[in-house]
């Protein structure tokens, strides 16, 4: 059976979706939550599974297209997506509007943003347990974008520190508007789908919250009362997410800088490991990597974050502990540990890479598995969106 057998299509078209009508073969859940009035938490993606008999909690989460994922997304976020599969309701997508904030090449982006979905499908994301699609193809991530931003300060705006950074690269006053206002499309994206958890890490909390403070806001400027005076049902219009964040993983630093995050925009290639990447370059990259010039390995020692970051990405694509990993490398060299290091990497992404050919080879299949992502995806959001149009007063 070739991958282009293995979805059923649905009634919908992509041409009538982005028309912002169309028809589903699923009925619409216009179910969301009362505000939830309980302080920011932060949840263990292994400490919330809802039982088999409940509600399935609702996860969202995006990954830019970069067309070259790298380890730090896979064991950062996707890996994490594949597991949280198994236990929520999980709507995942490429976020190609987010991509366009800074210069960017238009046949590249077209390009990453397929190579994106087919390495999210690749690292194992289920099409029978989620949905998969392009955030531009809902065209309700704009709508709501512009109506969050008549209630957002532009103050909140301002004070996001990658806001300050990314500006000052792009010289202060050339840099654009997108990139002060990505926040509120950011918010767009979590709110859009009445999320129950965002997987963020560490350094993502700050939008995160932003998305819960815009929601707050929303929800006392015109839910309540006000809504139900409307014709509307009354309560909150937004449910409050909660930052779901993964016991390891959830940060995996560059192989030249412990310190700093790895990242696609690092200048130098050798600061990252791409999943594509050839066995032998893995190798080069891991034997080049920087390390230190102490005797013997060791997790959480703040003078060795180059170690530390080794260590828990060979912890997770292994699949030991890190009781396990410590016990095994305690004693080691760099010199022996690197090729351990570079074996587990290799055999873990091998299927991977060969998954991500058979994929690509088939382009109908990614098609399909898209347009049904997003005709889902168009479900939930027309809801949201017609719930705020109706309490902020617009004629529906």
């Amino acid at each position: 059976m070739t991958l282009s057998h293995s979805l059923i299509l649905s009634s919908s078209s992509r041409f009538s979706r982005l028309g912002y009508s169309t028809r589903f073969l699923r009925h619409p859940n216009p179910l969301s939550a009362p505000l939830n009035r309980k302080r920011f938490q932060c949840y263990c993606s292994q400490e919330t599974s809802p039982s088999a008999s409940s509600v399935r909690k609702r996860v969202v989460s995006g990954v830019q297209p970069t067309g070259s994922i790298h380890l730090g997304n896979y064991l950062g976020a996707i890996k994490n997506w594949v597991t949280l599969q198994d236990t929520y309701e999980t709507l995942f997508f490429i976020v190609d509007l987010h991509a366009i904030t800074l210069p960017y090449d238009p046949q590249e982006l077209r390009k990453a943003t397929r190579d994106t979905a087919a390495l999210y499908l690749a690292c194992g994301v289920d099409i029978s347990k989620a949905s998969v699609f392009v955030q531009s193809h809902v065209r309700a991530h704009v709508d709501l974008m512009w109506l969050l931003s008549s209630s957002t300060p532009i103050g909140w705006l301002q004070k996001m520190t990658q806001f300050k950074e990314k500006s000052r690269k792009e010289g202060g006053e050339n840099a654009s508007v997108s990139l002060l206002t990505y926040p509120v499309l950011m918010a767009a994206d979590i709110l859009l789908y009445k999320s129950d958890f965002v997987p963020v890490g560490e350094d993502q909390k700050q939008h995160l919250e932003l998305a819960r403070d815009l929601a707050q806001r929303v929800n006392n400027l015109y839910g309540g009362r006000k809504w139900k005076k409307l014709g509307g049902r009354g309560g909150s219009i937004f449910k409050i997410p909660e930052p779901l964040i993964p016991q390891v993983g959830a940060r995996v630093m560059s192989l030249t800088d412990g310190r700093s995050k790895m990242s696609k925009s690092a200048p130098s290639d050798q600061s990252r490991i791409n999943l594509l990447d050839s066995k032998d370059l893995i190798a080069d990259k891991i034997k080049r990597c920087k390390t230190d010039s102490f005797v013997g390995l060791e997790y959480d020692n703040a003078e060795r974050p180059e170690c530390n970051n080794l260590l828990s990405v060979y912890q997770i694509v292994s699949g030991k502990t890190k009781e396990e990993v410590m016990e095994e490398c305690k004693e080691m060299s760099w010199g022996t540990f690197k090729p351990l290091l570079t074996d587990a990497v290799v055999e873990h992404l091998s299927p991977i890479q060969v998954r991500y050919q058979e994929i690509t080879a088939e382009s109908a299949y990614l098609d399909k598995v898209l347009s049904e992502g997003a005709d889902r995806a168009t479900e939930i959001a027309e809801d949201t969106i017609r719930n705020l149009k109706q309490a902020m007063g617009f004629y529906i």
